[in-house]
């Protein structure tokens, strides 16, 4: 149960940090001029930028302000400048849970990503977006699951491939168990990070083409990518077995890195003759 002084400790918590941040702000960046006696922005001009009253602004750096509302919240990041982890810590010290998650561009993955995907050369890797579009990938995904470079950005979609591309479903010695796992994350996925509008394009889509699709759309399912096993029929090493893991990307948590381990020894020799010697240099 929250008590009177848990309130009032949270919102000095709360004020500490709008203080902090305003006085951190250079005014001329912001069209400001003059000479001034304290640094940063004045608590009129936060409140002009967030579009709140200058009185209760006050009140919340003073820590009497009250809870405030997520939308106000937002204003005052954006007045502030602030970057996603201080948006966040905004949040969590204003009303005590995270904010919604911000939709964003499925730009590359950085190089040092990369990096460390591209040094497993026998466990295939991938990073994709919450509607699973893949945007990063080492070889060794490449050899044994799809050569992504090969193809356009809108073919790189993992749903549209399974319900729509008859090499992929054939690949699936599980077809109906991981198509179920896909649309089930992928409904979880894109409501989590916000991705409505574009959940919403890919479902019509989908549905408008593969009956299979609206059929498992329909049944509300949900889950989070978590871990689990799959095998696929590869065209030139035959069946592959691996135990994937899903884990989030520090900063961007509208991605999900997919590690592919090879679930046996002889799984892992089928991945080393894929790789070949170059693969392995």
């Amino acid at each position: 149960m929250t008590t009177t002084l848990d309130t009032a400790a949270a919102g000095h918590r709360l004020g500490a940090f709008l203080k902090d941040r305003r006085e951190r702000l250079d005014p001329t960046a912001f069209g400001y001029t003059g000479r001034r006696r304290t640094p940063g922005l004045r608590r009129e001009e936060v409140a002009q930028r967030a579009c709140i009253s200058t009185t209760w602004y006050t009140w919340l750096e003073q820590g009497r302000g009250g809870a405030p509302s997520p939308r106000v919240l937002d204003s005052l990041a954006k007045a502030l400048m602030l970057s996603e982890a201080e948006r966040e810590h905004l949040f969590l010290v204003g009303i005590g849970r995270p904010p919604k998650l911000q939709p964003r561009a499925p730009e590359g993955i950085s190089w040092r990503l990369q990096r460390f995907l591209d040094a497993m050369p026998l466990i295939p890797a991938t990073v994709a977006t919450a509607t699973w579009d893949v945007i990063g990938w080492n070889r060794a995904a490449q050899l044994a699951l799809t050569d992504y470079a090969a193809l356009p950005p809108e073919g790189r979609n993992i749903l549209r491939r399974m319900f729509l591309d008859p090499a992929t479903r054939a690949a699936q010695t599980d077809w109906q168990g991981v198509a179920r796992f896909l649309v089930a994350t992928f409904r979880a996925e894109t409501a989590r990070v916000g991705e409505d509008g574009v959940a919403a394009r890919l479902v019509a889509e989908l549905s408008a083409a593969s009956e299979d699709f609206a059929r498992m759309w329909a049944d509300q399912d949900v889950l989070t990518p978590g871990e689990g096993a799959k095998t696929i029929r590869h065209a030139t090493a035959g069946e592959i077995s691996f135990e994937f893991s899903s884990f989030a990307v520090d900063g961007r948590p509208d991605l999900k890195l997919m590690i592919y381990t090879p679930a046996s020894a002889g799984d892992a020799e089928k991945m080393r003759g894929l790789a070949g010697p170059d693969g392995l240099a």
